[in-house]
């Protein structure tokens, strides 16, 4: 599933997996094997437990589970058992060892162990994870909820690409249905079948994966720029033709049958008052052709140009040296100079965050020096702090000079596409209601 941030994905999968309701409107979703739901961010708080959330991923399984040792004891307790009660627990047990119920948790293990989390304490609290642990956790337990449908958004973004690799090579494997939103266009190509695009409170279905949906899409592409050109050729010589004879039409005058005039007065007339009935209908068709223009296809995705940097190229701008942060980092030096554009890599849980919290300033380093220079704009991993009990113009606004009003203008063109409300809770609008179009607003 793929589209715009603030398109309405998150939430169609919400309604797809129960865990929001329609205003109007049916949800109806057929799958006897569990539905697994995998959102954004973990519902659960800081001193909840990594088994917290495990079994939250799983809580059909737990509940089936539960079920089935509450009717063990009702057997053993009942003196002669019902037939009809053995036959009640015979499908509890069946289900649940349809769905893998006994393996369940050693699933757990080999997920986390796949996606670089191997030997996660269950009694740890979700605090002391990065957000990109907890996201991976989350994921881990949802794929070995085994479902019959899973519903992941956007499953990738906390993954390395040994990590990416596992899951592409597991959804591949998984035997049920299995619905991602995802902007990973290598993932698109190696998992999907078919890609559904919400666009304008529409949505469509592309066969053929993500190649099919290129090629369908270069197509529309085409078909609108010929629909467009062609109405743009037809409206421009009704225009002309309008234009050229506007001065004529008042001056024709209406036939009116004279004695003495003859045959060929009369054919004469007509031809006259035939190119005034053919000027007049090319005015119709002018003004329907305004009525219904056909629109060119959209404009490609443009990027405001970032600002040159105050400082002259190659001077230092943050350097790092003999920076310990014990367990997470430890880094002898590291220069950053103006003008550069360093990409950060490697696998999770190697650092790099860490890297990012000590350069900007956010995290003290047990030992070693750090410098830096002018002011640093810093965009975490789990987005801005606070952001949501904001307006959407002083959220974008703070930490920057200037009043807020100031930023309205440079930030509209790629951040708000003009769409946005300024003066609405950044929590309640499209800049604070996805992860996407919260992080792309700062």
């Amino acid at each position: 599933m793929i589209g715009d941030n603030g398109s309405g994905k998150s939430t169609l999968l919400k309604l797809m997996a129960g865990a929001e309701l329609p205003d109007d409107g049916e949800v109806v979703a057929v799958a006897p094997g569990g539905v697994g739901y995998l959102p954004q961010s973990l519902a659960l708080p800081p001193d909840a437990t990594v088994a917290d959330a495990v079994d939250l991923a799983m809580a059909d399984l737990r509940d089936l589970q539960a079920r089935m040792r509450a009717a063990e004891r009702s057997l053993g307790s009942a003196g002669a058992p019902d037939p009809a009660d053995l036959d009640a627990y015979a499908e509890l047990v069946a289900e649940f060892e349809a769905r893998g119920g006994y393996e369940a948790d050693h699933r757990v293990e080999l997920a986390l162990h796949g996606l670089g989390l191997p030997g996660l304490d269950r009694s740890r609290p979700l605090g002391t994870l990065s957000g990109g642990e907890r996201s991976r956790l989350a994921l881990a337990a949802t794929l070995a909820s085994s479902p019959e449908l899973l519903l992941l958004d956007e499953p990738t973004n906390d993954l390395d690409d040994q990590a990416v690799d596992w899951l592409e090579r597991r959804l591949r494997a998984h035997r049920g249905t299995v619905v991602a939103i995802t902007h990973d266009r290598t993932f698109l190509d190696r998992v999907t079948t078919a890609v559904v695009e919400v666009d304008g409170g529409q949505v469509r279905r592309y066969g053929d994966g993500y190649a099919g949906f290129l090629a369908a899409k270069a197509a529309e592409r085409a078909a609108l720029a010929r629909a467009h050109e062609e109405w743009r050729t037809e409206l421009d010589r009704h225009a002309a033709l309008v234009a050229a004879n506007a001065g004529r039409l008042a001056t024709i005058p209406r036939k009116v049958a004279k004695a003495g005039m003859g045959t060929g007065a009369w054919r004469a007339r007509s031809r006259t008052h035939g190119a005034a009935g053919r000027v007049r209908q090319s005015r119709q068709r002018l003004r329907w052709l305004l009525d219904h223009p056909a629109a060119p296809p959209p404009e490609p995705l443009r990027f405001t140009a970032v600002p040159a940097a105050a400082g002259a190229a190659g001077e230092e701008v943050a350097a790092l040296d003999g920076v310990v942060v014990p367990g997470r980092l430890r880094l002898e030096s590291l220069t950053v100079r103006a003008g550069e554009r360093l990409l950060v890599t490697g696998p999770n849980g190697a650092g790099k965050t860490t890297l990012m919290r000590v350069l900007s300033g956010e995290l003290r380093p047990d030992a070693g020096e750090v410098r830096r220079s002018g002011r640093v704009g810093f965009l975490r991993q789990d987005g801005p702090v606070g952001a949501g009990h904001r307006t959407v113009l002083q959220a974008y606004a703070h930490g920057r000079p200037g009043s807020p009003d100031e930023t309205r203008t440079p930030c509209c063109p790629w951040a708000c596409s003009g769409r946005r409300t300024w003066a609405s809770a950044s929590g309640s609008c499209p800049l604070g209601s996805g992860a996407g179009s919260s992080w792309r607003g700062w």
